[in-house]
């Protein structure tokens, strides 16, 4: 693992990240956003077996606050704008420090709705997006689920799995959870955003997400101009987990199909 320093908040953060796949690659880097309580490790063995079995270089990394990056203060809660200024702020640093160049964005989950709203900003140097189980809007099932997850947390194993793969796992989850059931976050909606984006993108959703219904996949179809919704059957929020050969398979046409080598 490695570790660089990105501008944030009026001070640096240092966040840790991995390359993957093979040093030299035809096609366009693949950047890997982890889900509300992800990070590096919590990806398992996707992002490798992905890069490795298609012939990419991939990214990963943990966000500020997850896996081992520097830890988000308890008394700074996130905001309902946080994933605004993920995309906006700190994954144009970390690119940047990396030296990325018009990457492809591949997001789960929350991770998933920050491509989109990188790709809205930033298409010109985007290469395309792929995102998983990605949020445009907050609905009834999407609480119910963070609810469930609050209760795991407090009472049931949640809190000592997480704690395996982050430094604070209290900031961690306290951070998501919070923000996600803040009244002011029931009317956090990017659908406006995604008739902005220029590039290619594919949106993979199962058809048991237990946070949100296809609602989701087919705004972005409707909405963004060359994207592509794909609804994965037996399969919950985490399609690289239930369905990862699908997953796999899909992503990598969509990508080797839509843009020339470069």
């Amino acid at each position: 693992m490695q570790f660089t320093s990105i501008p944030w908040q009026g001070s640096h953060a240092s966040i840790e990240y991995q390359w993957l796949g093979p040093e030299q690659s035809d096609f366009p880097p693949v950047v890997f956003l982890h889900e509300g309580l992800g990070s590096i490790s919590m990806w398992r063995d996707f992002p490798q077996r992905f890069c490795e079995e298609h012939g990419f270089r991939g990214l990963v990394f943990s966000r500020i606050g997850y896996g081992q990056s520097t830890p988000r203060p308890l008394d700074a809660p996130l905001k309902p704008d946080y994933l605004h200024r993920q995309a906006h702020e700190a994954l144009p640093a970390l690119l940047a420090a990396l030296n990325v160049e018009k990457p492809w964005i591949f997001g789960h989950s929350d991770g998933g709705s920050i491509a989109l709203l990188y790709g809205a900003r930033f298409s010109a140097h985007t290469s395309g997006l792929v995102v998983l189980a990605p949020h445009i809007f907050v609905e009834d099932i999407t609480i119910a689920g963070i609810l469930e997850a609050r209760d795991a947390y407090r009472h049931g194993d949640l809190k000592p799995r997480l704690a395996r793969h982050h430094r604070d796992v209290e900031s961690v989850f306290r951070g998501w959870n919070d923000a996600w059931l803040d009244p002011a976050f029931r009317n956090w909606n990017i659908e406006a955003e995604l008739p902005k984006i220029a590039c290619p993108v594919l949106a993979m959703q199962g058809e048991q997400d237990e946070y949100a219904t296809l609602a989701q996949i087919h705004g972005i179809e409707r909405l963004a101009p060359h994207a592509r919704a794909l609804a994965i059957a037996d399969c919950g929020h985490s399609p690289h987990f239930s369905q990862p050969a699908a997953v796999s398979r899909a992503a990598a046409s969509f990508i080797k199909d839509y843009l020339p080598r470069r």
